[in-house]
């Protein structure tokens, strides 16, 4: 009996040290510095399994090349503009979303998950050479994150297509 109840102490210790550095931002990591648009291409996808990218095909020696995989977002009324500006309404209408960067051709958004903390890098691009909006999206800390940004990319995909 004695043992059970260090153990229930001691997860629930654990449980508040989490609570506790999520507060702190512990679990939010650094906003890389290569994020953006370079010689056409979006930052390519993590080498773990926790980005989607609908540029992961641009490398074919990638090791998450398969799984990193997504659709790009298809242009509304085939103009751009008028996209990206359905798109920046839309995820600043989606809770634990921030819209950092707009500018004609390209979004920058953070999302942080509700009770950790934890803070994925969304970027959207309009490819004039394809007519789409490029999308990547993935998680600053570890190494799996459950097709969370895979979830998050398609919930955000069916809210742009319902505009």
């Amino acid at each position: 009996m004695g043992l059970l109840k260090t153990l229930l102490y001691g997860l629930l210790a654990l449980a508040v040290v989490l609570l506790i550095g999520a507060q702190f931002d512990w679990f939010s990591g650094h906003q890389p510095s290569d994020l953006g648009v370079r010689q056409g291409r979006l930052k390519p996808p993590s080498l773990t399994r926790n980005s989607v990218s609908s540029q992961a095909d641009l490398y074919p020696d990638h090791p998450q090349r398969a799984h990193a995989l997504i659709p790009p977002l298809p242009l509304k009324h085939g103009d751009a503009a008028a996209s990206l500006r359905t798109l920046a309404a839309v995820l600043q209408g989606q809770p634990g979303i921030t819209l950092v960067e707009q500018r004609p051709d390209y979004l920058y958004a953070q999302a942080r998950t509700r009770w950790l903390r934890f803070v994925d890098d969304l970027e959207f691009w309009f490819n004039p050479a394809r007519g789409v909006i490029e999308v990547r999206s993935a998680s600053r800390l570890g190494r799996e994150d459950t097709g969370l940004n895979r979830r998050r990319m398609e919930h955000i995909r069916a809210a742009y297509l319902r505009q």
